[in-house]
């Protein structure tokens, strides 16, 4: 009895250990510079691009497809929230049902057909409060998963 007990208390010691080596987010959210090293750090290239409104964001790509990654809700340059999306120029040649059909059978990103008849993909991941790196690392997973779906699905067939 007592040799499971200890057991059951190394094992949860173990697991607090672990969690408590989690990266933490910092509660204020993330800033565009640590999207970059973040990026970086996990071997992607990463470029601030900053837009006609003078909003940033970062462009990056994996599995040879390009992608931003936006920064939301933010205060004083500090951000709560993610949005990875990638667009395509298709010349308008998408339809519309053959998107709703693959929002219906896809549960983590969403796509839509924008103004020019050109499919798009998005994902959202609130980083805060509460957040670690290490979350932030599987939503990316997800993410590149995702998008080599869509690009395959829509863009290759």
């Amino acid at each position: 009895m007592r040799k499971h007990l200890l057991a059951l208390v190394v094992a949860a010691a173990a697991s607090l250990a672990s969690a408590s080596m989690a990266r933490d987010i910092p509660a204020t959210g993330l800033t565009i510079p640590d999207i970059v090293s973040w990026l970086q750090a996990g071997g992607y290239q990463a470029q601030v691009i900053t837009g006609s409104d003078g909003k940033q964001h970062v462009k990056t790509a994996a599995n040879g497809v390009s992608f931003g990654v936006y920064l939301f809700d933010c205060k004083e340059g500090r951000c709560g929230s993610v949005q990875f999306a990638a667009g395509w120029d298709t010349k308008g040649t998408q339809d519309q049902a053959r998107v709703g059909v693959w929002n219906r059978d896809k549960r983590w990103a969403r796509a839509y057909i924008d103004s020019s008849n050109d499919p798009w993909l998005e994902m959202d991941c609130d980083i805060t409060p509460g957040g670690t790196y290490e979350l932030l690392d599987d939503e990316f997973a997800t993410w590149r998963s995702v998008v080599t779906q869509f690009h395959d699905d829509f863009l290759t067939k």
